[in-house]
């Protein structure tokens, strides 16, 4: 079982880790060709893009998930039936109407957003945020039917396509419509690129991509048929619209810093440098907390399926406070890899200096992402019980934690006050999430453990960031040395853990 879960989860977490490192490739790529208020400017578009995903899905992906173990249960004949056809219907069907909507109010949306002379982008996030959104529901259904190699496939396929296409538009194009390389193309690189589109290439880049999809998932598209049955439709739609309020208020948690940042921060905060500016550092350090971001998207779509598969076993609880224990380990290395190597990494991924004086605020954002972690753990026990309301509830006291946090920081603080924001928040929710699950469905994590773990690696950060090193090799040396030290205590405070999960499984 637990062999199953750590294979699938390994699929998707490689997916998210080439996918990522590819993703990072654009990152000193696009910082080397906009200016920060320019790519501040992308960052609040896909900001705004992630919390529409959220209405568009509204909550069907972990519905079809629920309604299908409850399907198995019951051992239903109609397998994948009436859930996938129910859940893609109403994602269709909302996709197909809020673009509409898009796609007809663009021009007064593109003002509102600061770029009144492109109300193309918003046609084109129209478009992304639909086919997004309807790709879930296939996606969401190979995950169920344990096809992770060809869920990787398709997710790679996007990736990489959407890297090509962004060289091809901001490099290649560009430079030979400008005369400066690749000649031999230039009368036919001034009919693709136009300087004045300039960042939309890379929207128009990730519209194709995911555009490509589409019909590599010829087979799942084959077996829908578009239904609305009330009478199956009503249970799901009533487990699914806490979530639904439960996703906006996580995806204002995730994605509104940037555009409070941009709203809130007074003029010349930092010296020569805009509130677009800001939020283009911002946005660029943030994508340093990767290797955290990655352990819990790869958790995330390997243990949803999975938790829903267990639920009705007799040892579930052990084995869900099993996988949160080491998911809680793994991430805490993680952090302090990152953390004692932080300024060699942000030199490989964030070529351009201009971007490095916001480095400080990575450990913080770093650790969020472990608390976000930890609440998509903890949030098992509600999902499996059908008390979605509760994530709803825990889900809004952290949006208006993050909202009043910044309004009060960030004039004072800048972008480190959204960083901590962003921190409050996710240790609340999943604080918060813990201490319910313990009352309504007590699962025996070791929290006393786990926050040890916590404590002591934010401790060893804290210290090694604010010692006065002397030279390059001798801070590595130090804070690496104490990084090995820390995995081989780890070790060895685990091996009678690991020993016992050897014995159970033989």
């Amino acid at each position: 079982m637990y062999k199953k879960f750590l294979s699938q989860t390994a699929i998707y977490g490689l997916t998210g880790i080439v996918g990522r490192l590819l993703n990072y490739l654009l990152t000193p790529f696009y910082t080397g060709i906009f200016l920060p208020d320019e790519y501040g400017g992308m960052s609040v578009f896909y900001a705004y893009a992630a919390l529409l995903n959220v209405i568009y899905t509204h909550g069907m992906e972990t519905t079809y998930f629920r309604f299908i173990a409850k399907e198995k249960e019951a051992e239903s004949e109609n397998k994948n039936g009436d859930s996938y056809n129910l859940s893609l219907s109403s994602v269709l069907l909302a996709s197909l109407i809020f673009s509409s909507l898009m796609w007809i109010f663009a021009q007064p949306i593109a003002t509102f957003l600061e770029y009144p002379e492109n109300a193309q982008f918003v046609k084109w996030f129209a478009c992304i945020i639909a086919i997004d959104s309807v790709v879930a529901i296939p996606y969401a259904r190979l995950r169920a039917e344990g096809k992770a190699i060809k869920f990787a496939s398709l997710r790679m396929t996007v990736i990489i396509l959407t890297l090509f296409l962004n060289i091809f538009f901001l490099y290649f194009c560009k430079s030979s419509a400008e005369g400066t390389q690749f000649l031999f193309f230039q009368e036919y690189a001034k009919l693709i690129y136009d300087p004045q589109i300039g960042v939309g290439y890379v929207f128009l880049a990730n519209l194709i991509a995911n555009s490509s999809v589409l019909p590599l998932l010829w087979r799942e598209f084959k077996d829908f048929r578009f239904v609305i049955n009330w009478e199956i439709y009503k249970p799901m739609i009533k487990y699914a619209y806490p979530l639904l309020f439960a996703g906006i208020a996580y995806s204002i948690n995730e994605v509104i810093d940037r555009t409070l940042l941009q709203k809130w921060l007074p003029n010349n905060f930092y010296p020569n440098k805009t509130p677009m500016d800001a939020v283009g550092i911002y946005s660029a350090c943030y994508k340093l907390s990767i290797f955290i971001t990655l352990a819990v998207q790869a958790f995330k779509y390997g243990a949803e399926p999975f938790f829903f598969s267990q639920a009705s076993q007799k040892d579930s609880p052990k084995t869900f406070a099993t996988i949160t224990h080491f998911f809680t380990i793994v991430c805490v290395l993680m952090m302090l890899g990152v953390s004692m190597n932080m300024e060699w990494i942000a030199n490989i991924f964030i070529t351009n200096k201009a971007y490095h004086e916001g480095l400080f605020i990575v450990p913080i954002l770093l650790l969020a992402n472990i608390c976000l972690g930890l609440y998509y753990n903890f949030s098992v026990w509600f999902k499996v019980s059908d008390r979605t309301h509760f994530g709803l509830w825990i889900s809004l006291v952290g949006a208006i934690i993050t909202i009043s946090f910044n309004f009060l920081l960030i004039p004072y603080l800048g972008y480190f006050g959204s960083a901590i924001a962003t921190l409050s928040c996710y240790l609340t929710m999943a604080s918060l999430c813990y201490i319910l699950g313990r009352k309504y469905q007590p699962i025996p994590y070791p929290i006393l453990k786990m926050i040890l773990y916590l404590g002591v690696s934010t401790l060893l950060i804290f210290v090694c960031l604010n010692i006065e090193w002397t030279g390059f090799w001798q801070k590595h040396l130090i804070q690496n040395g104490l990084l090995v030290l820390f995995l081989v205590v780890t070790v060895l405070v685990e091996y009678r853990t690991f020993k016992k999960l050897k014995e159970q499984s033989n």
